[in-house]
């Protein structure tokens, strides 16, 4: 686990918040889902802050789409792997066989109890350097399509708002390589239009269009 703290950039006082953090469920009851649990609303609160300091100019929908890169699962599953967080990870036997320390939702969860554990054993100044440290920037990152699909549903619904509806509104290109067109509504009202080579790439690239689009208004 020293390497492990070296790689923070953090030094615990309470080495057994560290080891709870890396402690998989495969483990039993004193596993780090309780800790999960806090460092997800831990780094949704410091991105949310990060960000609204460096982005003034941005309205709230760009900021929750980046925000959105920056907390998914590509993005906690690549900073764990950054810093080794896998080969320091407590697991049976089982679930190492099966591929554990490399599987992306295992890391992810990893890395949220990791930074609550941080926050917990020095603060949330600690926690804020760690993530400052450790995080890649926003083009760093690719997370998969349901994530800026998230982000506009999670924006017009903040309020008690209706969810975004996709609709495939358009097809081309020969059978074996078609190219779908998909537009995104906001109570019947056409939003953004994306393309793509599969539906849910088209349905992705509305996604991004709309949040941009929004971020403008």
């Amino acid at each position: 686990m020293t390497s492990l703290e070296k790689a923070l950039g953090y030094t615990f006082r309470d080495a057994a918040l560290l080891r709870r953090a890396l402690t998989h469920p495969s483990m039993g009851r004193k596993d780090n889902q309780r800790l999960e649990f806090l460092g997800d609303a831990v780094l949704q609160y410091l991105m949310s802050d990060k960000l609204y300091r460096e982005f003034p100019e941005d309205r709230e929908g760009g900021l929750t789409h980046l925000r959105a890169l920056l907390v998914c699962e590509a993005a906690l599953s690549q900073v764990a792997r950054s810093l080794g967080v896998g080969e320091a990870l407590i697991m049976d036997r089982g679930e190492e066989m099966t591929g554990g320390r490399e599987k992306p939702s295992v890391l992810c969860d990893a890395m949220e109890a990791i930074l609550a554990a941080v926050c917990l054993d020095g603060g949330l100044d600690a926690a804020r350097k760690v993530m400052e440290r450790c995080w890649p920037s926003p083009e760093e990152v690719q997370c998969p399509a349901q994530d800026s699909k998230g982000a506009l549903q999670e924006l017009l619904q903040r309020g008690g708002g209706s969810p975004p509806e996709y609709r495939i509104t358009g097809q081309s290109g020969p059978a074996h390589a078609p190219r779908f067109e998909a537009t995104v509504y906001r109570d019947g009202i056409p939003l953004a239009t994306g393309e793509g080579h599969t539906k849910k790439q088209a349905e992705q690239e509305a996604a991004v269009k709309a949040l941009e689009i929004l971020s403008k208004e």
